[in-house]
């Protein structure tokens, strides 16, 4: 227990640290655990660890879905699903062929199915790696791009899934290597893990609204037991629970449901403590002296390189060539979110446990492939949105409010300008519709309550309930206003 709290503070702490110099968190959990696992634990099972990281996977996939509204996405489903399919079958295809030929060079050999092997544990973007950065930095990204990165990392994971386990089970000479019969499991899985996925979240949002629980802390161990309900029963049906959970995220999130915002908050902090595990595990589990030998080190720094700068380039133009409304700044900028992080080296972990010939050398080149991805995109999300000039800042709400579901008035956020002003400056001077009420008034970091007297200034930031939205929307363009922020 002493072992596992020293941990936990001590990559909470060094996530800190990351964020004020720029790098993924996620990276500096990592390295955590390879310190602890090189000097003071000695841990190696990569069932146990295959086991945690299929739980954490879960929930992280399903705050995601949660967290993504479905009108942001919907301009985007289309290239955001074929980047989520066929964008992970072209890059593990290009980057086996790349390992292929390239690890004769350095001294291993290593058959095309073993190449592919290596290539489809890469071959997905990773959502917690992605979700993490692009929400902690507060950057919003044009053309509906971080929509679209967060859809694709979110729903790509169940593909990269299959083609795994139908390696592992070639390798291993346990399944049925036949094309045909292994295109017909892909679409079952994929088909059924849609399915299963939908009607259970709505099966959850039908149970969360129509329980009424006096303790209202049990809503989220309720939801939990969905989550888990989602990726087992699908499992069971053989269908993909990774997508399955995914989806009923979306579902769930879509959707009024009793306790929202506690729910949100929960599975917020509750995915950041999955997300620790399984890096702080996957750091445990890897053999640093087997990973710092000069051959693995120098394959594993061109599997890194080919991946990033050719392998996934090449993978997101294919798949964006239907989509004319990409400009090339922006296929460049998606070929470079290509973030690698838990979920590779997750699956890594199913060659070691089938006992596929190499499975070490595999996971040890996956490991260091990731890292490097880490440091060199998930360092530079930021800076390359703003080199391709992407990039604009966010708008950051300046009070926390969050209304009873049950509330149908609409809370707002505006910012006062110079034509709110036009009128005269104080508050009842400015004209808004009835049933509409400025609550409160943020200036120069005070919050206070106003009065119809109260004398307005130029950057002070409004907060506006009101029963007539539509009227309010309109009063808003009147004056001139076109930044309005929206509280729910």
């Amino acid at each position: 227990m002493l072992v596992g709290a020293l941990l936990l503070f001590v990559a909470v702490t060094a996530g800190k640290v990351a964020y004020k110099f720029g790098a993924p968190a996620l990276l500096l959990f990592l390295a955590v655990g390879m310190l602890f696992g090189w000097e003071f634990i000695s841990f190696n099972s990569p069932q146990l660890t295959q086991f945690i990281g299929m739980i954490a996977l879960c929930i992280i996939l399903f705050s995601g879905g949660m967290d993504t509204q479905f009108k942001d996405i919907r301009p985007v489903i289309g290239p955001g699903l074929v980047l989520a399919t066929l964008g992970v079958i072209f890059t593990a295809l290009i980057l086996a062929g790349f390992v292929y030929l390239a690890a004769p060079w350095i001294g291993f050999e290593l058959s095309f199915p073993a190449s592919l092997l290596l290539a489809a544990t890469m071959s997905s973007t990773d959502s917690a790696s992605v979700f993490s950065i692009l929400r902690s930095k507060k950057q919003g990204l044009q053309q509906n791009l971080r929509p679209l990165l967060e859809l694709e990392s979110g729903s790509n994971d169940p593909m990269a899934y299959m083609l795994t386990v139908l390696m592992v089970a070639v390798l291993s000479h346990s399944g049925n290597t036949g094309i045909g019969p292994n295109i017909f499991y892909l679409i079952i899985q994929l088909v059924m893990g849609a399915l299963m996925g939908f009607l259970i979240g709505r099966a959850a949002v039908w149970a969360i609204n129509r329980i009424h629980l006096q303790n209202t802390s049990l809503y989220s161990v309720l939801l939990l037991a969905f989550i888990f309900f989602s990726f087992a029963f699908t499992d069971l049906l053989h269908g993909n629970g990774y997508l399955a959970v995914y989806i009923a995220g979306l579902v769930v999130g879509n959707n009024r449901i009793t306790q929202k915002h506690t729910l949100t908050v929960f599975f917020d902090g509750f995915t950041w403590l999955m997300q620790i595990v399984m890096f702080l595990m996957l750091g445990l589990l890897v053999n640093t002296r087997e990973l710092i030998e000069p051959r693995v080190l120098l394959l594993s720094g061109m599997v890194g390189c080919f991946m990033i700068l050719i392998a996934r380039p090449a993978s997101v133009w294919l798949c964006l060539l239907p989509f004319r409304r990409f400009t090339s700044k922006a296929r460049l900028y998606v070929s470079w979110v290509g973030l690698r992080g838990a979920v590779p080296i997750l699956f890594a972990t199913y060659p070691l446990i089938a006992e596929i010939e190499g499975a070490d050398l595999l996971f040890n080149v996956v490991f260091i492939s990731t890292i490097i991805s880490l440091m060199v995109q998930g360092t530079t999300v930021s800076g390359m949105a703003n080199a391709l000039g992407l990039a604009y800042t966010e708008q950051e709400a300046s009070f926390e409010v969050n209304l009873h579901e049950d509330i149908s008035s609409a809370l707002t956020e505006v910012e006062v300008g110079h034509a709110m002003l036009s009128s005269g400056r104080t508050l009842k001077e400015i004209t808004l519709p009835e049933h509409t009420l400025v609550m409160m008034i943020y200036r120069e970091g005070s919050y206070f309550v106003p009065q119809g007297n109260t004398e307005l200034f130029v950057g002070d930031k409004l907060l506006v309930i009101s029963d007539r939205s539509e009227e309010l929307a309109s009063t808003y363009r009147e004056m001139g206003i076109d930044q309005v922020m929206k509280h729910h």
